[in-house]
């Protein structure tokens, strides 16, 4: 387990322009999905997105991973490979976008409701979002990685909802996965102080059912075990001594 980095005043700056470019492209990749479209024709308007910002995917071929953002239907969490199939009305759709501009990497996800549709998964989506922010507050210079999880965790707790264990949040910066690991939860072996300089996606995985998944045959598509509805949201934020600063946060439309 290596050490978190530090990132320096210019490499910031870096990390602040590819969190804003990713910011854009998620919401372009949000207000194309629609009834009708395959995730794979989605899939390739977002590469085309993320190029018209003088970008490229962080995610295409990392670690052989074939898309250029992920796109996972329902019951699938994360990692989901865009293909022939056509959203549907009522799709809960997650989109998870990487872009790696000058060296450095800004990582986001959204979950949201192709079309429209039923309040019962909104709930699940704003339980999300709320935990994703509780995470964020936590993230002080000074504190400690589990304060984040148990932030998250405690929002989810009395909601009936899972919080997934397997996948986390994760360090970002010239590399997609960096130290420290981000759990959703209180683990107390997450005792990595939090200093300034640090930049960490935080990413809640919230499930309907039970927490528990799997993957696929296609060796990346994590869904649940019970084939219940999942939400995941992830903003990558900044650590600095007067608080976290939200380096993907699209002041434009407001996604979430």
């Amino acid at each position: 387990m290596g050490r978190p980095i530090i990132k320096t005043a210019d490499e910031i700056r870096a990390m602040r322009a590819a969190g804003r470019i990713a910011s854009k492209v998620l919401r372009g990749a949000a207000m194309m999905a629609s009834p009708g479209l395959t995730t794979r024709e989605l899939d390739v308007e977002v590469g085309r997105l993320i190029a018209s910002h003088g970008a490229v995917s962080a995610f295409l071929g990392y670690r052989g991973f074939p898309g250029q953002c992920c796109l996972s239907v329902n019951e699938a969490v994360i990692h989901g490979i865009g293909d022939g199939r056509r959203l549907q009305f009522g799709d809960v759709l997650k989109i998870d976008v990487g872009v790696r501009l000058q060296g450095f990497i800004g990582d986001v996800a959204m979950t949201m409701i192709v079309g429209g549709g039923s309040l019962k998964f909104q709930k699940l989506l704003d339980t999300t979002v709320q935990s994703l922010y509780e995470g964020i507050s936590a993230a002080q210079s000074g504190a400690r990685v589990v304060d984040i999880g148990r932030a998250v965790e405690r929002c989810v707790v009395g909601s009936g909802y899972g919080v997934v264990r397997e996948f986390c949040g994760h360090g970002v910066g010239r590399s997609v996965h960096e130290e420290p690991q981000v759990p959703n939860y209180a683990d107390l072996k997450s005792v990595t102080r939090l200093k300034s300089g640090m930049t960490i996606a935080i990413e809640p995985m919230v499930t309907m059912g039970n927490a528990a998944v799997e993957i696929l045959d296609d060796g990346w598509t994590v869904v649940t075990r019970d084939r219940q509805v999942s939400a995941h949201f992830e903003h990558t934020v900044l650590i600095t001594d007067s608080g976290p600063e939200i380096l993907t946060r699209d002041e434009e439309s407001h996604l979430y």
